[in-house]
């Protein structure tokens, strides 16, 4: 296979000599976050299931770093909100946030999970971001895969370029409390 054919991650700005290459450590845990996304399914309609197609071989998020589906909030860094979420639904959903560690991110994928979708009642949550604060949305109803990887993709662009120390700073600490999340 030629060289031009090989997909791989692109190295971080920095120096390069013989036998070393040095960066700045933003950059590499950047990378290293950015490439080992382990998401948390939070699916609960049509979503779901273009959640599954993606996940399988012939979308394959796995090249993305994010092959290990954890169903535990404990073990995984990335909320994937799926479907119509109701409002009995919702402190269920933010307690499944709360008990992520940090650094977390939250994809709101499908119609329903951005604003409620065609659900105008009083019993649908119109949106999540109602609830908990959201990283990147993904339209459509249900969305593609295609859609979804783009999602991962963009996601994996935000968590390249987030400095180490954003999750302590007085900015993040803000968002949290306007969403009384301690």
């Amino acid at each position: 296979m030629s060289d031009s054919k090989i997909n791989m991650v692109a190295p971080p700005e920095g120096v390069v000599g013989e036998g070393f290459f040095a960066t700045k450590l933003n950059d590499v845990v950047g990378l290293a976050r950015a490439n080992s996304l382990w998401p948390l399914p939070f699916a609960t309609s049509c979503c779901g299931i273009e959640f599954m197609a993606t996940m399988a071989s012939h979308y394959d998020l796995a090249r993305f770093g994010s092959e290990r589906v954890s169903f535990s909030p404990r073990q995984a860094d990335m909320l994937m909100v799926m479907g119509t979420i109701s409002k009995k639904m919702a402190p269920i959903l933010r307690q499944v946030y709360e008990q992520m560690a940090e650094p977390r991110w939250v994809i709101s994928v499908g119609a329903c999970a951005c604003s409620g979708g065609i659900f105008d009642t009083y019993s649908v949550l119109q949106g999540i971001d109602k609830v908990i604060p959201v990283d990147v949305y993904v339209p459509g109803c249900p969305p593609r895969p295609e859609q979804i990887v783009d999602g991962v993709m963009k996601l994996q662009e935000l968590v390249k370029s987030e400095s180490v120390r954003r999750r302590s700073s007085p900015e993040y600490q803000e968002l949290l409390a306007s969403y009384n999340i301690k």
